[in-house]
């Protein structure tokens, strides 16, 4: 199946850009949101997907969004529409997170991560819904997390967060089940992301007991069974399998891809 019309929040960096890599590799036709287009990690991540799309026969754009924001979200789905028509696919696969106990835990913070993770989720999901509900087609792929249903110290916001996006997924499944939308929530535990990095980064400098960042990625991969940390590619082929028509039946689930990890 190639030429849906589809859409990746996150796209420039860890999950998204790998989705939107494999989707535009598959003829897809493909617009990314990012927050910044400007900086050379996100140029460099744009021009491998352009890259990517001319290979694949499948095409590219990128546009600046930012999911706290409901004006640049209606912004962004505007410019998004001139170029693809309705979306066929929305991949929310922005998100946020940060290191903080509840204890001192700041309402600027709680609400940077919950607007991005699970509001600016909603507002996509809102503004896309319609047209695939009335074309009696449509995916709606959300990026949780295993953190939706196990709790981890020091990320409440995240945690509560994933859990939102969770039960959101379950309400949009409902909702389009008749109209031929599906809705499924994908949730990784530990993948090798500049986003994980940055989090165990934060981990190691909290604890002040000499630990690298390296070792604190080697104590994860080792509790995991398979042994290793899973790569952003794999979660992409679990949404792509669910893009096609096979997959029709797959709605309202959480779909865990943890290599065995109970978090």
């Amino acid at each position: 199946m190639t030429g849906r019309r589809v859409i990746v929040t996150g796209g420039l960096s860890g999950i998204g850009h790998a989705i939107a890599l494999d989707l535009v590799q598959k003829g897809h036709r493909v617009v990314v949101g990012a927050r910044d287009l400007t900086s050379p990690a996100r140029r460099a991540a744009l021009e491998a997907l352009e890259t990517a799309a001319v290979a694949g026969g499948g095409a590219i754009r990128g546009g600046v969004l930012d999911l706290i924001d409901p004006q640049s979200v209606g912004g962004f789905c505007a410019r998004a529409a001139d170029w693809l028509g309705d979306a066929d696919v929305l991949v929310n696969a922005a998100g946020v997170t940060a290191e903080q106990p509840v204890q001192g835990h700041s309402d600027a913070l709680w609400q940077r991560i919950i607007e991005t993770n699970l509001t600016g989720a909603f507002r996509m999901t809102r503004a896309c819904l319609p047209a695939m509900m009335a074309q009696g087609w449509g995916r709606i792929v959300n990026i949780g997390s295993t953190a939706a249903s196990v709790g981890w110290k020091d990320n409440p916001a995240y945690c509560a967060s994933k859990a939102g996006l969770l039960g959101l997924t379950r309400c949009v499944a409902l909702e389009g089940a008749a109209h031929g939308v599906t809705c499924v929530m994908v949730s990784p535990t530990w993948v090798e992301t500049p986003m994980m990095q940055s989090d165990l980064a934060e981990v190691v400098a909290r604890e002040g007991r000499g630990r690298s960042v390296a070792e604190a990625r080697a104590e994860i991969a080792a509790q995991n069974p398979q042994g290793r940390i899973l790569q952003p590619d794999e979660i992409a082929a679990v949404v792509g399998f669910l893009l096609c028509d096979g997959a029709r039946g797959i709605t309202m689930e959480e779909i865990k891809v943890t290599g065995g990890a109970f978090w």
